[in-house]
């Protein structure tokens, strides 16, 4: 099985608990700046192997969620 395989299967399990909740999904502010700042960061200056590590795990979530996402509008426009 493929990793976006796998991130399929799972953002599939995601989307199918409660499409209309799943859309509505979005991260707390200040992980969004924490994730805005990692980027900037890492563009002008670098980062430190730590914040490379929250920075990756930011991005597989965001991933996750943008798979979530789109399956759950599939699954939502399938039932019209």
């Amino acid at each position: 099985m493929t990793s976006q395989k796998f991130y399929d299967e799972v953002a599939d399990f995601i989307a199918s608990m409660n499409p209309a909740r799943i859309l509505e999904l979005k991260a707390p502010k200040e992980a969004q700046e924490r994730l805005q700042f990692l980027i900037k960061q890492e563009k002008e200056s670098g980062i430190t192997c730590d914040q490379k590590d929250e920075l990756d795990h930011y991005l597989v979530l965001e991933r996750l969620i943008r798979l979530s996402k789109a399956h759950a509008r599939q699954r939502l426009s399938q039932n019209i």
